[in-house]
């Protein structure tokens, strides 16, 4: 593994995520407190959980690049840039973006990269995905491309 990243949410939304107890709580202490609580506490737990277990990783390897549950070989990646600015990524995400590019955008992070995809039989002209990172991201994939046999 030469890059591995994983797009959790910062620890804010896990924070603010926490009034979930006691708003359940106010909700149950009419009818039952400890309920309230557990069922307050089951939630934030299910919560963490399901933001954690959703987060996508990111993965360069030896031989290809998976962003979540995507994965395409580093043979048909073309040459990436990275957005390290909230500008630069949002006009990415948003008046650029090309409806047929591939995305993993996580409205936590505010900065992505893109690689280009250059397989003539793939219709999907790049990838574009969230990551904390872009800079090493790019410089991981370079890196990886560079090994592989085919490279100069």
């Amino acid at each position: 593994m030469i890059y591995r990243e994983r797009v959790s949410p910062s620890i804010w939304v896990y924070i603010f995520g926490a009034a979930i107890i006691p708003a359940v709580f106010v909700v149950f202490m009419p009818i039952n407190i400890l309920v309230g609580i557990i069922l307050g506490v089951a939630l934030y737990a299910g919560y963490v959980i399901a933001l954690y277990s959703g987060s996508p990783v990111i993965e360069v390897g030896s031989s290809t690049l998976r962003v979540g549950s995507a994965e395409v070989p580093l043979q048909y990646l073309g040459d990436g840039y990275a957005h390290d600015t909230t500008e630069k990524a949002r006009e990415q995400a948003g008046p650029n973006l090309d409806a047929r590019a591939w995305t993993c955008l996580r409205g936590w992070v505010n900065t992505s990269a893109r690689i280009e995809i250059v397989d003539e039989n793939d219709p999907i002209p790049y990838w574009l995905f969230s990551t904390r990172h872009p800079d090493e991201a790019i410089a991981a994939i370079a890196e990886a491309k560079s090994r592989l046999p085919d490279s100069p």
